[in-house]
């Protein structure tokens, strides 16, 4: 990846790979020393490292869903390597057929073309419920 990827490029591959459930790619987004947080999780995670970045992706091939990205909003910063991102996840669960969306917030801090720090702010309670948890 070019050390010249904006935050903008960075992020829209990352949704890209994301949607067309591409683990092996998203993990090449991010720093050997990544920070991810995702603070709405319960509970909360914090992945330190491209390696449990990697992991934390391999679950996304088994996920029963079908999603795009819709309503994509990219605001830039005063800080040129932050942005925050506000979307939705939009898709259906392909065993049950139960549609969903799924409000996102990404604020991405982008250096040297990888992401070095993360929060993950969507919904994660709805991503669970089109997983068919809680019953609903």
């Amino acid at each position: 990846m070019s050390e010249f990827a904006s935050p903008r490029a960075v992020f829209q591959r990352l949704i890209d790979g994301v949607t067309a459930r591409r683990p092996e790619a998203l993990p090449r987004l991010y720093a050997e020393d990544a920070v991810v947080v995702r603070p709405f999780a319960h509970p909360a995670i914090r992945l330190e490292g491209r390696d449990a970045v990697r992991e934390h992706f391999a679950r996304l091939e088994a996920m029963p869903l079908e999603m795009t990205a819709r309503n994509v909003v990219v605001h830039h910063t005063a800080d040129p390597e932050v942005i925050i991102a506000e979307f939705e996840y939009a898709g259906h669960n392909t065993e049950t057929g139960r549609e969903f969306v799924v409000p996102s917030v990404f604020v991405l801090r982008v250096r040297g073309g990888r992401i070095v720090e993360f929060r993950d702010y969507h919904d994660h309670a709805g991503l669970d419920r089109a997983m068919g948890a809680d019953g609903g």
